[in-house]
């Protein structure tokens, strides 16, 4: 059995995720979420999906990025087509 370094479960079918050389044990995605995802400077929600980078500083999308008066992010959703 391996324990989850976020709640410390010790579970027989742990997630094991490598980043930057680390190697990282959760007993789910939830706590996987919980220690790697970024968090948004703007709105502080974790970013669990592509989000944006701009000088090192983290955002959950283009308007969290602007609000924090980063120029030149633009989202994309309202160019692409309707099918």
């Amino acid at each position: 059995m391996t324990r989850c370094e976020v709640c410390g479960n010790d579970y027989s079918m742990p997630i094991h995720i490598e980043a930057q050389g680390v190697r990282h044990t959760f007993d789910s995605f939830d706590c996987a979420i919980h220690r790697m995802a970024p968090v948004c400077e703007h709105c502080r929600v974790r970013i669990t999906g592509k989000g944006v980078e701009a000088d090192g500083r983290f955002f959950c999308g283009a308007h969290c990025a602007k609000a924090e008066g980063v120029h030149g992010i633009v989202d994309r959703i309202g160019s692409v087509p309707a099918t």
